[in-house]
């Protein structure tokens, strides 16, 4: 059974994000939190981990991003959505640069929030479809826009959740062979699209299709090896 944390001061908003998780996932268990404080203390909790976190950016007691940011730093594994109605497109690149898992603008119908919920549970990157030709790399500078470079920001573990990606391998099977648990690796797909500057395991795919992942997980020779200077 998966698990969700709404975390906005509505009640109104909240009741309507329930039934936008319902519709996603109905046999869901739904926690809900009001401030920020409540939300880490409810995180804390020698529970069953929660799967996804709904935030909203304006809550009681934080400015701007302060609310993200505590969430991100004390759980970094634990994907978290945006749901504001601050979505302007500069926030929103913020936001992702934060390393979120979405962002779903309070605009929109609860069909479109069961979807983005849907696709970020499979482990994509949902953003609104007026910023789907921004890439996140190019928040990062211009190294960024080198696919290379971008594999070269990824941890060898996320490497090799990469390479499984590639072949077609499901959240289950990839967290089965590397013996960690599904939100691991929900954790790692969602950073490795994010590093990569793509919403999508399709787009991953495409992106990567021509690189040689022999040589990049390959160790590297060790020092003192190799000819010496003439």
């Amino acid at each position: 059974m998966n698990r969700f944390l709404i975390v906005d001061d509505h009640p109104l908003f909240r009741e309507a994000l329930h039934r936008a998780v319902m519709l996603a996932c109905p046999s869901s268990e739904i926690a809900e939190a009001t401030t920020v404080a409540s939300a880490v203390a409810l995180i804390q909790k020698p529970e069953p981990a929660f799967d996804l976190v709904l935030l909203d950016l304006s809550m009681p007691g934080t400015e701007g991003f302060e609310g993200l940011l505590e969430i991100r730093s004390r759980f970094p594994e634990l994907p978290v959505v945006i749901v504001s109605c601050l979505d302007d497109a500069r926030i929103v690149q913020r936001a992702l640069s934060y390393g979120i898992a979405g962002f779903i603008p309070k605009s929109a119908s609860r069909e479109a929030i069961a979807g983005a919920i849907t696709a970020v549970m499979s482990g994509a990157i949902h953003i609104p479809e007026t910023l789907l030709g921004l890439g996140v790399s190019g928040l990062e500078g211009g190294a960024q826009n080198d696919v290379l470079a971008r594999l070269a920001a990824l941890t060898p573990q996320q490497l090799r959740v990469l390479q499984m990606l590639r072949q077609g391998r499901l959240n289950k099977q990839i967290a089965y062979e590397l013996d960690v648990c599904e939100r691991t690796v929900k954790a790692h797909v969602s950073e490795i699209l994010r590093k990569l500057g793509v919403y999508s395991r399709t787009q991953v795919v495409i992106e990567t299709a021509k690189i040689d992942f022999e040589s990049l997980t390959e160790p590297a020779p060790p020092r003192g090896t190799g000819s010496l200077p003439s």
